[in-house]
């Protein structure tokens, strides 16, 4: 069933492999092993945001997976079916390899892949978060390393939650989290950006993390602005080093971090500037 929570957490509509629908099998293998990918897509004025990058990304997990993908006609036709009418609304797709055949991690190779796409009410957020910035504090959950599921938006998320648990304080944003051998990698639901000496800093996904869609699109607006970049490991010395810090996602596109920490932060020209070059593109709803 669609469970009810706080505002913005019940959906307002699911279907399910085309069909409205709350139920899936308890043979699901996405709930016995979290095997599947999903997507998390911003809709405005009926338009869903960045959707060829969101089903690029999709496409490319469900290959890496051996799940079979969803045929992107009928994925974008269900898409733009559930975001229709709605000013503002958070989409979320759910591709799981299916229904398990026989009981065991290894997949017999005959399930067929399940297809769940969900609209929930997206409230308009606090102006002041994107221009005065947001607290963010360290995670003292780190998170494991392994290459097979890097750059993956996969269903075990685990590691998010118990990091997201370690504190309880409403006023934080954000926890930053590093990986095993010591390496920023993120937020628990968010990418991370640095600079450093008028250079644009973010983190190697090779051995884990998300790589985000806004973050894709952050590069893409550095690069096309003449702005240095480097893709690389970052370790906790640069992060407290740092002059700039800001926050991706494809909802909340850049968010500058105005406190790391418990220390105050400036949010500084090129954060700005970055803002100003995607902000036409993150005010409608239609994008690459």
């Amino acid at each position: 069933m669609v469970e009810h929570g706080a505002p913005g957490s019940v959906a307002e509509a699911a279907w399910i492999d085309g069909r409205a629908g709350t139920a899936v099998s308890v043979r699901e293998r996405g709930l016995h092993y979290g095997d599947g990918l999903f997507e998390t897509i911003a809709c405005l004025d009926g338009a869903p945001r960045l959707l060829e990058l969101h089903m690029r990304r999709l496409r490319g997990g469900c290959e890496r997976l051996g799940i079979e993908p969803p045929e992107p006609e009928q994925l974008a036709h269900e898409v733009h079916a559930l975001c229709a009418g709605a000013s503002r609304a958070i989409l979320k797709i759910l591709v799981t390899r299916g229904t398990a055949i026989a009981r065991g991690y290894r997949p017999s190779g005959g399930e067929k892949a399940t297809r769940i796409v969900l609209r929930y009410a997206w409230p308009a957020p606090d102006p002041s978060l994107a221009q005065e910035g947001v607290r963010v504090r360290t995670a003292q959950l780190r998170l494991g390393e392994n290459p097979a599921l890097a750059g993956l938006k996969h269903c075990n998320r685990l590691e998010q939650v118990l990091a997201s648990r370690e504190s309880d304080d409403p006023g934080l944003a954000e926890s930053l989290m590093f990986s095993s051998s010591g390496a920023l990698i993120s937020g628990t639901m968010s990418n991370v950006f640095l600079v450093d000496d008028s250079i644009l800093l973010t983190p190697a996904l090779e051995r884990c993390g998300v790589c985000g869609v806004m973050r894709e699109l952050v590069l893409r607006a550095a690069a096309g602005a003449g702005i240095a970049t480097q893709v690389r490991r970052l370790e906790a010395q640069e992060l407290a080093r740092a002059q700039e810090m800001f926050l991706t996602s494809a909802l909340i596109g850049i968010r500058p971090v105005r406190e790391f920490d418990g220390v105050t932060r400036r949010v500084g020209p090129l954060t700005r500037r970055l803002q100003e070059e995607l902000a036409p593109l993150l005010a409608g709803g239609r994008g690459p």
